[in-house]
Order: structure tokens, then C-alpha cells, then sequence
């Protein structure tokens, strides 16, 4: 099969005046070039082999002409240390205007051999690039970036607020404008519509009042729609914003050409109303979604500023808090919120713990303990050690499911889309047979005909159907954010509303996770405190338990050594002294599950036994689902009596002990067979299996990132009280969610034959359908209604 030869890249920009790089227009006597920056951009452009960008590129804006010099910034310290020897660089770049462009920048740095993967965001302008190799590598891919004509920077919360904040005041621009140009308009058209006996030199110094007033507006303030339009035809990808232009820029038209003959009747009333109504649906709906982000955007902004870093001297430096890395040494000050994760070097510390777990009342922290970036000092002035950089830390990640769920596309909201794209050329097709119709078979003249069919154009915009799913869903996570809940999976919503049983893991989820020595009437007190000072020298959770019920033990002597997943060794001139299992000391006896064994030469050993406490909101969680229609069972890797004790305490009927990961998935498996639809509870890297073959999945606060990664949802807060709530809230968000696509195609069912039919004018369908979308979204609202 022949195929068109392809046009030479740049060549129809510089036909025509333009630059055949960035598109802006060419000096005088210049050539296809408007600069030597655009000229070399375009030699590695199609050195890259990616001369199809100028066939995707969208050059009215002159965004792509490289900067004359390159920023002052060593990108390479930004740079952040992955596994295998990777590196990652996050940036915000800017002259991204278009999906052209996030497809040159994915494509040339996917081109360099040791770059592993690039991803842009048009609507973030954020850039995240990973490849193998030294740090330094980081300047040489801006510097790539910069030749092609895109600036970057350091990418930060800020950048995105600013952002937002930016598109959102151009929203409410247009707003203000449209709402202006339509009420004035209306004061103009309402003489007209009653003035009966109006002359017609009065009548059409009404008409270019009118025109006077909504030309202006409808070209300034439909920008958005005409953007948004464009670029999806560009893309060969139709939208509903095709739709709405063709119904205002039909709807003024005729307009004019009423005015310019003295018509009896202009629509520019219609055309700016359409308008003011979008709009005010769109803003609404870009202020639902910015509730939904805004706990996420002050949680992120925590870690901005600076801290102060302790220098091996004991001075103190101020320095930027993405500055420092693991290992570093820092001083909150009293009244000071903390910017990075770290471990306490203070004997204790009271804090606020409110903006990053939701918990009313000021935690008290003892020494050693991990503690997480966000939350406020209440006491004095405390050291900590930091544990991980501010990329890498509990808030980035957390910045990371939520960005994982954002880019993530749910079932029913791709059903909606799907339809919405279907119904663009319907409301085409309807609208072109509702002109013919009256043209050719009812008699009437063309510029009449006009006028049912710019309705049935307006009336049948698919706007409502579009948003119906999207906004419940907004409203429900934001609401689920508020309460501890963090939802990193969009179609997590869906199937938490469906769930028909509950699998807990027991250590970290059922209970605290943090296990305490029991009293033991008789145990001898010289030997607890020669175990706890052998347990200094490990960090196991037995270990430390064991530590803080005998903290005047003296530091672990030299020479003890770890056996991992057996226990603790000491050599001395009597003998071996051994702490840890029983097997470990050579006991024939099946291991109790959460005890320590003490033995010493000539001495009987001496059992350690200690409990997990179950969480204060266990079995209230437990009841509260099970009157959800949820029954819960137990899987736990402990032995048989700590487990059946924690199932008992909290009200859990089948339990099963010595789970492994293996046995854990096998279970999941079993009961999505019979169609029980999962739904694990688990924290820790043996329940990541089950997690992920669940039906729907949740892990508790401080699970492993493993863990965290495989959930559909993160709670935040201490406990487990916010479970019951979300499932309330999932299941009220698909009831909702079912009714606005109720409602969206009902309307379409009773609106459409009216503007066929010619019962409805222009105006009264920009009403009309603007009207529907509101609704929709104000119905979406009521998601995060639920109390609690």
C-alpha cells in the first residue's frame, strides 16, 4: 500500500513566517529559524529521530524557544539515591503546552542509553527522570531539556499550589467576565423579548447593544472551552468541550447575522449564559477537587523551610530541610514542627502528632522511637537523628499515593468517559438532522431552521454524564482524607463498596504491634536484668520490650552476637549464655509464639513471656463491620495462643496461627473463589501477597512500604475506627454515583425531543444543560456527608 510521502519537519511553520521550531514569528531576512537556539533544538530534535513532534505541535504560543543561558543550578545534588545504583530527579518544567511536548520530553530523554524512565505531567508540569549512573548526570539532562526549550527547576509543593492557584484564578477570571457580559445582556434582551411594539431602529440599537457586549465575552471567556476543543481534535480525540464551543460560536453567529439583517429575535443571551453557567460547574467542581487535595498540599508543605542541623561540634546551622539526608543530626526547638523523619536522641518528647495521624491529644515519645516529619514539639528543645531526606520520607510517600491514585483511572469513570466521547458525535449527528429536518421537510428557511438546532447542539452536551463519577469520587476521598483515610487506588472506592468479608492480620494491624514483658511471680530479678542487657545489642521488637522493663540494665557487653530469627550469643569463661527462641537454647518444646528464653551455664532457663496489646478500637471495628455485613477472620504468622487469645479479645470468630505468606494468599484466594470479595487488612511484608490478590485492600499506619504500596487504602490514623466509616462512605459514593448517571441520562431522554421539536430556544437550553451539570456536582457533595 502507498503511502504519502511525510512532510520535512518545520516546514508548513516556515511557509508561513514562523519559526520551524518553536513557530514564533522570523525577523526580517531571517531564515526557517527566528534564533541560533531554535536551530540547533531543531538538529537534535530530528537527531533524536523525533520529527513527528512537529506534526503533534501546537507553535501558536512560542513556548519552545530555548533559554539564552543555562540556570545557575546544580541539579545534581538534588538528585535522590535509589536501589542498584539509580538516581531520580524530580523538576517542574515549564513550556509545557501540550500533549506534543510531554511527548518530546519523554521521548528524547528515553533516548539517552542510561536513562530508565521519564514521565511528565501536563497538568502538573512536574517531571520525574531515573536513570543509572553518577548524580552529576542530573545537569546534563536539563541542559538536554533546555536545548529543546523547556526550563526546569526544582520541583516543590509550592510550584504545584502556584500552579493551581493559577489556573484557578483564570477560571474565576472567565467567570467574572461571562457572568458580567451575560447579566448585561439579559438586561438588553428582556426589552426586546417584551417590547411587542418596539420600533426597528430601537430593535436593532438593542441588537448591537447586545453584540456590543457579548462578542467580547464570548471571545474571551470561552477560551478554556475553544483550548480545550482544539487540542482534542488536534489529537484526534473529540471531547465535550467540542461540543459546547460549536453551540456558543453557532449560538453568536446567528446572533449576528440576525443583527446585521434586524431579525426579530439574537441569542447572544444564550451564548453567555451557556458560558457563565459552565464556568460557575467548573469551578465548583475545580473547588471540590482542591478540597479533596488541600489536606495532601499542607502536609506537603510541612517540610518547607529550613532547620537546624547540629554539626559534630555541638553548633548549629540553618539550612534548607531538602538539604539534608539520612544519618544528619538536627534540633527542634520547643514550639517547632518537625520537617524530616528521624529517631529521638532525647530521653522523651511531647508531641503534637494532630497533622499527620489525626490524634487529638499530644503523644509522649521516649528515646529511640521513630518519629515522623510534621509533627510539633510541646516540650523542650529535643535532638533527633534523621532517618530518610525529605524525598524519601513518610510525606513524600504519602504525596505518592495520592498521586498514584489521581493518575489512576477507575472502572465506572472510564464507563463515563467512554460515553461522553460516544456522545460528542451523537449530539453532532442529532443537531445536523434537527436543521435538515426543519429545513427540507417543515418548510421553514435555514436561518429559522438554525434555531432548534443550535438548542438540540447545546442541550445534548455531555458535560453532566462526564463529571457524574469523577465528582462523587472527589468529594468521597476527600472526605475519607479528612477523617485518616488515605485513598491510593481510584477504583479502591468501587470495590471497598462491595466488599463482603474482612481478613486482619494480627501484629500492627489487630494489635499495637509494640509487645510488653507480662509479670512472672518467682522470676529471679538478676536474670531479667542480665537478658536486658544482652537485648541492647539487638533491635528486635522482643528485644526492645525487654529493654524497657528493665531500663537500669547496664550496655550490652562485647562479643554478644545475633543469630537472625534465633536469638542472642554471649561466650564467657562458664560457658555460652543464649537468649532467644526455644529451640535456640535447646529446648525440645514448640515454640509459645511471644517468649524469650534466657540460658545460662548450670542454671534452669528462664522464660520471657510478653503480650501485643490489642488496639482500644479493635473489636468496636469488628462489630461496627460486622453490622456492615462483613464477617471477620484472623490469619497470623504467631503461634496458636497469642493468636487465639487476639481473635477471641476482639470478637473474630475463624482464626488461623503459623500463616505464612503462601497460606495467607491462598486463603484470599479461596474466598474470592467463592465469591466472598476479600477485603485484608495487613502492615507488613508477608501480607503484601494477600494485599494485592484481595479484592480491596487497606493497611494500617507505620506498615512497610511494600505493604502500603500494594493497598487500595492507608489509614492514617492510630487504630482502626476509620475502617467501618470508609466502607460507609464507599457505599454511599456508588449509590450516588448510579444516581447522577441516572439523572444525566434521563435529562438527555426529556430535553432532547424538546429542542428537536423546537420548544426550546437557545437561552433556555444553555439553561437547561448548565442547570444539569450543577446538579450533578452538588449531588457529588453530599459523599462526604456521612457522619461519623
Amino acid at each position: 500500500m502507498n503511502q504519502l510521502a511525510p512532510i520535512a519537519p518545520g516546514r508548513e511553520a516556515a511557509s508561513r513566517g514562523a519559526c520551524a521550531h518553536c513557530g514564533a514569528p522570523l525577523p526580517e531576512g531571517a531564515g526557517r529559524f527566528c534564533c541560533t537556539g531554535c536551530e540547533g533544538a531543531h538538529a537534535l530534535v530530528s537527531g533524536l529521530g523525533l520529527d513527528a513532534f512537529y506534526r503533534r505541535q501546537d507553535t501558536a504560543s512560542g513556548t519552545l524557544r530555548p533559554p539564552e543561558a543555562m540556570p545557575e543550578t546544580d541539579f545534581a545534588v538534588l538528585a535522590s539515591e535509589g536501589k542498584g545504583g539509580t538516581r531520580t530527579l524530580e523538576l517542574m518544567v515549564s513550556g509545557l503546552s501540550c500533549g506534543a511536548c510531554i511527548w518530546l520530553v519523554e521521548q528524547a530523554l528515553a533516548a539517552e542509553p542510561d536513562v530508565l524512565r521519564a514521565r511528565a505531567s501536563l497538568s502538573a508540569r512536574r517531571l520525574s527522570v531515573t536513570w543509572r549512573g553518577a548524580a552529576s548526570r542530573a545537569n546534563d539532562l536539563v541542559a538536554l531539556l533546555a536545548r529543546l526549550g523547556f526550563r526546569a527547576a526544582p520541583w516543590s509543593p509550592a510550584c504545584l499550589r502556584a500552579t493551581e492557584d493559577a489556573e484557578g484564578r483564570a477560571l474565576v477570571r472567565a467567570l467574572g467576565i461571562a457572568a458580567f457580559g451575560m447579566m448585561n445582556v439579559m438586561l438588553v434582551s428582556v426589552a426586546v423579548w417584551a417590547g411587542g411594539d418596539m420600533g426597528e431602529q430601537t430593535r436593532h440599537l438593542m441588537h448591537w447593544l447586545a453584540a456590543l457586549i457579548g462578542l467580547p465575552v464570548v471571545l474571551v471567556a470561552g477560551m478554556p472551552f475553544y483550548r480545550s476543543a482544539w487540542n482534542g481534535l488536534r489529537a484526534g480525540r473529540p471531547n465535550m468541550d467540542l461540543a459546547v464551543s460549536l453551540g456558543i460560536i453557532a449560538s453568536t453567529l446567528m446572533s449576528l447575522s440576525e443583527t446585521l439583517r434586524n431579525g426579530p429575535y439574537t441569542w447572544f443571551d444564550g451564548a453567555t449564559a451557556l458560558l457563565a453557567l459552565l464556568l460557575a460547574g467548573r469551578v465548583l467542581d475545580r473547588a471540590a477537587r482542591r478540597r479533596a487535595r488541600q489536606a495532601v498540599a499542607e502536609l506537603l508543605a510541612l517540610q518547607d523551610g529550613t532547620v537546624q542541623r547540629l554539626e559534630p561540634d555541638g553548633s548549629t546551622t540553618h539550612c534548607p530541610a531538602a538539604s539534608l539526608r539520612a544519618g544528619d543530626r538536627v534540633l527542634v526547638a520547643s514550639g517547632e514542627r518537625l520537617r524530616l523523619d528521624g529517631v529521638l536522641e532525647a530521653e522523651e518528647a511531647l508531641l503534637d502528632t494532630a497533622a499527620t495521624t489525626g490524634e487529638s491529644l499530644p503523644r509522649r515519645f521516649r528515646r529511640g522511637e521513630a518519629l515522623a516529619a510534621g509533627m510539633v514539639n510541646l516540650g523542650d528543645a529535643v535532638a533527633l537523628r534523621v532517618t530518610a531526606a525529605a524525598a524519601d520520607g513518610s510525606l513524600a510517600a504519602m504525596a505518592r499515593l495520592l498521586e498514584r491514585a489521581e493518575q489512576a483511572r477507575g472502572r465506572f469513570v472510564s464507563i463515563a468517559d467512554k460515553a461522553a466521547r460516544f456522545y460528542v458525535p451523537v449530539a453532532h449527528a442529532v443537531a445536523l438532522a434537527t436543521f435538515l429536518g426543519w429545513w427540507l421537510w417543515m418548510d421553514v428557511s435555514w436561518r429559522e431552521a438554525l434555531v432548534p438546532a443550535v438548542a438540540a447542539l447545546i442541550i445534548t452536551c455531555p458535560c453532566g454524564l462526564a463529571i457524574a463519577v469523577p465528582a462523587v469520587q472527589v468529594a468521597a476521598s476527600g472526605a475519607l482524607f479528612r477523617r485518616g483515610v488515605l485513598v491510593a487506588s481510584s477504583t479502591g472506592l468501587e470495590r471497598l463498596a462491595s466488599a463482603g468479608a474482612v481478613v486482619f492480620d494480627k501484629t500492627g494491624t489487630l494489635t499495637e504491634g509494640r509487645p510488653v514483658l507480662l509479670e512472672a511471680p518467682g522470676r529471679p530479678a538478676s536474670a531479667l536484668r542480665e537478658a536486658a542487657s544482652l537485648a541492647r545489642a539487638s533491635r528486635h521488637p522482643l528485644s526492645r520490650a525487654l529493654v524497657a522493663a528493665c531500663p537500669e540494665a547496664p550496655a550490652a557487653p562485647e562479643g554478644v552476637r545475633e543469630i537472625p530469627g534465633q536469638g542472642l550469643a554471649l561466650t564467657t569463661p562458664a560457658g555460652e549464655i543464649r537468649l532467644g527462641s526455644a529451640p535456640f537454647i535447646g529446648l525440645a518444646q514448640e515454640d509459645e509464639g511471644l517468649t524469650l528464653w534466657l540460658a545460662r551455664p548450670g542454671l534452669s532457663p528462664v522464660p520471657f513471656r510478653f503480650a501485643d496489646r490489642l488496639r482500644p478500637d479493635a473489636a468496636p471495628s469488628v462489630a461496627a463491620l460486622a453490622a456492615l455485613g462483613l464477617e471477620a477472620e484472623l490469619l497470623s504468622g504467631d503461634a496458636a495462643p497469642a493468636v487465639e487469645a487476639a481473635a477471641h479479645a476482639a470478637g473474630i470468630g475463624p482464626w488461623q496461627a503459623r500463616a505464612t505468606p503462601q497460606d495467607k494468599a491462598e486463603r484470599i484466594a479461596a474466598l474470592s473463589v467463592a465469591g466472598r470479595r476479600p477485603l485484608m487488612v495487613g502492615d507488613g511484608l508477608n501480607d503484601a501477597a494477600a494485599l494485592a490478590l484481595a479484592h480491596v485492600s487497606a493497611t494500617p499506619q507505620g506498615a512497610t512500604d511494600l505493604a502500603q504500596t500494594a493497598a487500595d487504602f492507608v489509614l492514617r490514623a492510630e487504630g482502626l475506627a476509620a475502617l467501618p466509616y470508609a466502607i460507609r462512605v464507599a457505599r454511599r459514593a456508588q449509590r450516588l454515583a448510579r444516581e447522577n448517571i441516572a439523572f444525566s441520562l434521563i435529562y438527555n431522554i426529556v430535553a432532547v425531543p424538546c429542542a428537536v421539536l423546537g420548544y426550546a430556544t437557545p437561552l433556555i437550553a444553555a439553561l437547561v444543560m448548565a442547570s444539569s451539570s450543577i446538579i450533578v456536582i452538588l449531588n457529588a457533595l453530599r459523599a462526604g456527608k456521612v457522619k461519623p
